[in-house]
């Protein structure tokens, strides 16, 4: 763990996604649930405030209330009026329409309005407004309903704020709005004149307290399921989640510190993993992996002391053999001096007697890629690993090892009859092993093969080691072609 960085664990990870995800959920399912039943009761609400608006100015004679109007604006009936609210006398207002013919309708008017209020429950106000232009700050109240004092008739009201700079008779839709008068669903509708002017229209007010107190403690009751809902599911979630990626992860946490292998241990004192996993998903593929990692760390240990064992058996005797009895320390094959001086015998043998004779050329692909990612001791097993390959198709040739990644045979006799097929079928093995995918880098072996004879009449050792390894490379670059360069 980097220093400075706080260490937080998977599980705790977990828990938050989970919790945060369920809550998020459940936040905006309660938000959906509650805008959708909001907008429904709304819709209602205003289709009913539109309708009985609209029922009301249908049945209004707009030639009439177009004379009320101009009545009640007139400085005349404004004086009346003012005197009528302070001395609290309706009978001033009714002798002014009755002389003025107006009495008879504004009676009916009342009337009609007072019967829908009485018969048609939740409509709050029933008038019939003088509107002013959109950017007028006053209305005049031209017919009320018998609950309210006749004098009321010409009394400018301020009009709503949020009405303000509106053309009420073109509302597009009824307005939810909450003032002084509470929460209150209202619309306009107008009521024109035999000419087409409109010059009124009526307002219908549906009261909305109580729809929206219980559309509080609708939104209440949605949050406290929705926290609640989320503590059940979350608490859920992380038994299930404990059960069968947390405790898993722990357990597997905690064998792995136990590992400590060397190449005197086995499995068990080494101390790779064994413990019940069987969940059939991903943890069980990674504790199967790092229960083969350990297992692969000790195997290589011991091939590792056994390999040094023998080098070092090896370098002791190094010195008493002879240049041609010579081997390479690292995998048994000959020598680069002993291959010089075999070549050399042959080269002198031809000359004299003549006989024929191949060249086997073997480079090793992919050994810088081990060397760079996996260090040289895997190296050094895959290299050793190569050229036993060989050992084992050119039975009747002695191997040679004249560089790090080159081996060269010289092939006489029963390998040289069979020399093309015994390089397909090293070819082929050498590709089996590398399409080995789940074994490690280091055990995936491959290289190039060319082979080459002295079928020409003017062929020299020299010369068919050259063809061998014009060859060789041909075949390397099939597999740089295949693989790409640095495989």
């Amino acid at each position: 763990m980097q220093r400075g960085k706080r260490f937080v664990s998977v599980k705790m990870k977990m828990y938050i996604f989970v919790a945060t995800t369920v809550l998020v959920v459940a936040l905006g399912t309660m938000i959906i649930a509650f805008s959708i039943s909001s907008n429904q009761i709304n819709s209602y609400y205003r289709q009913n405030a539109s309708d009985n608006a609209r029922n009301v100015a249908s049945m209004m004679d707009g030639d009439y209330l177009a004379r009320l109007r101009e009545a009640a604006a007139s400085d005349e009936f404004q004086a009346l009026r003012e005197r009528a609210e302070e001395e609290d006398n309706e009978e001033i207002i009714e002798e002014y329409l009755r002389e003025h013919d107006l009495w008879d309708e504004y009676s009916d008017i009342r009337e009609l309005l007072s019967n829908f209020l009485a018969n048609l429950e939740g409509i709050e106000y029933l008038y019939v407004v003088a509107h002013g232009d959109q950017d007028a700050e006053y209305d005049m109240y031209l017919v009320d309903d018998d609950e309210n004092p006749i004098y009321e008739t010409g009394y400018y009201e301020e009009r709503e704020l949020e009405l303000r700079g509106i053309d009420i008779s073109q509302l597009p839709e009824p307005t939810i709005s909450h003032g002084d008068w509470g929460w209150l669903c209202s619309d306009f509708k107008p009521v024109y004149d035999s000419e087409g002017n409109c010059v009124c229209i009526v307002g219908c007010d549906i009261n909305m307290d109580e729809v929206m107190a219980e559309r509080a403690s609708f939104l209440v009751s949605l949050s406290v399921g929705a926290v609640i809902y989320t503590v059940i599911v979350v608490f859920g979630a992380m038994f299930f989640m404990n059960k069968v990626v947390v405790n898993p992860i722990r357990e597997m946490t905690r064998e792995m510190k136990r590992f400590n292998p060397s190449e005197n241990k086995d499995y068990e004192t080494a101390g790779v993993m064994e413990l019940d996993i069987q969940t059939n998903d991903e943890i069980s593929e990674i504790y199967n992996g790092i229960r083969a990692i350990q297992i692969n760390i000790i195997d290589y240990l011991k091939e590792k002391a056994k390999s040094e064992n023998e080098i070092k058996n090896k370098e002791q005797k190094i010195d008493k053999l002879s240049d041609e009895n010579k081997k390479d320390a690292l995998t048994g094959a000959g020598s680069k001096s002993a291959y010089i001086k075999k070549s050399a015998d042959l080269s002198r043998k031809i000359a004299r007697e003549g006989g024929s004779f191949a060249i086997l050329m073997v480079d090793l692909n992919n050994l810088k890629n081990v060397n760079d990612e996996f260090g040289h001791e895997a190296g050094d097993i895959y290299i050793k690993g190569c050229c036993s390959m060989i050992s084992e198709v050119f039975t009747n040739s002695q191997v040679y090892r004249i560089g790090g990644d080159e081996f060269v045979a010289i092939l006489q006799g029963e390998d040289y009859e069979n020399r093309e097929a015994l390089a397909d079928k090293l070819r082929k093995n050498y590709a089996e092993s590398f399409a080995q995918e789940d074994k490690e880098p280091w055990f995936r072996f491959s290289a190039a093969v060319g082979v080459a004879d002295n079928s020409s009449a003017d062929a020299t050792v020299e010369s068919v080691f050259k063809d061998a390894d014009k060859a060789m490379y041909e075949d390397k670059a099939v597999f740089k072609q295949t693989y790409g360069v640095g495989r």
